[in-house]
């Protein structure tokens, strides 16, 4: 079934003549004839029913117009219609939608008269997969979408929006399997390390999902990523430890080359002349001032520098 695109005449002349009708029926009455009272009578039921031909289309909307069960056509142009009344008509969205995956919205409370007494409210329950090491992670994503057909948002699935929803979430949870949560090599694939690439991935994979449904995914990217819970703590030190590692390797390759360097330097200046004993000394003196985590303390020495 493909889709399509259906011109109706302008709802205004039947609007002037359903104002017009209610004159005639009673014209029609007063004439006191038999026949004059069941023609208005006839034409009352009819002008009941011509009511319902009328359709409004606002902007990026569209009405999907079924006849008994068989697709008529969808309108798509903005403005006010009338169509046959016995038209059963769908109203589908065309406007730029979008979602988070995993975000609750709780229904607004009311008193006895009616009265909003606590707006509803927006939770986020991000969804917990484990990772491709197994490490269980917390992941939501953002989705931007738009009906582009029609006839299989209606008549594909029972509810597009639900679908999309569902689908989403089953897409997010089969990638976030794939990747790795964090990886210390940068050539390494990761969900937090190659964000354009998993989001472009994602998108991917939603779309060959929601294809059926007539919609198009125009952008999805991950907007919460953390460890679940129960290991945040132990994979926050994992990667302290990980950073003072780094740290500490620049640290020692930084002072290396310095000590090598001041060697170099005393050696081409003949400033002192030293033995390997003492050179030893000196390199590992000189680490010990570089490398340490505190400043050091000098200590004085009173004699010649052999004592």
């Amino acid at each position: 079934m493909r889709e399509n695109e259906l011109k109706l005449s302008s709802g205004w002349g039947m609007l002037i003549a359903v104002i017009a009708a209610p004159f005639v029926f009673a014209a029609l009455i007063a004439i006191q004839h038999p026949a004059s009272i069941a023609l208005a009578v006839a034409l009352a039921v009819a002008w009941g029913v011509t009511l319902f031909g009328f359709i409004v289309v606002n902007p990026n909307e569209s009405r999907v117009l079924q006849l008994f069960g068989k697709y008529v056509g969808t309108v798509k142009e903005t403005g006010f219609f009338w169509a046959n009344p016995l038209y059963w008509k769908t109203r589908v969205s065309l406007r730029v939608q979008t979602f988070e995956t995993g975000v609750v919205e709780s229904a607004a409370k009311t008193d006895a008269a009616g009265k909003i007494v606590e707006s509803g409210q927006r939770h986020r329950q991000p969804s917990k997969v484990n990772d491709r090491d197994g490490t269980p992670i917390e992941i939501a994503a953002v989705v931007v979408y738009r009906v582009v057909d029609t006839v299989a948002a209606t008549f594909a699935v029972d509810n597009y929006l639900d679908f999309v929803h569902m689908q989403a979430d089953s897409a997010l949870r089969n990638l976030a399997s794939q990747y790795s949560y964090d990886s210390p090599d940068d050539q390494a694939h990761s969900l937090r390390g190659h964000t354009a690439e998993v989001a472009e991935k994602l998108q991917h994979e939603i779309q060959e999902r929601v294809k059926s449904a007539g919609v198009e995914i125009i952008e999805s990217r991950i907007s919460y990523l953390a460890y679940a819970p129960e290991i945040a703590a132990s994979m926050l030190q994992r990667q302290q430890a990980g950073a003072i590692i780094a740290a500490r390797s620049k640290i020692v390759e930084g002072a290396v080359g310095m000590v090598e360097h001041a060697l170099d330097l005393l050696a081409q200046k003949n400033v002192l002349t030293l033995d390997d004993e003492r050179r030893a000394a000196m390199v590992s003196n000189l680490l010990i001032v570089l490398c340490g985590h505190s400043n050091p303390q000098p200590v004085m020495n009173t004699g010649t520098i052999y004592q």
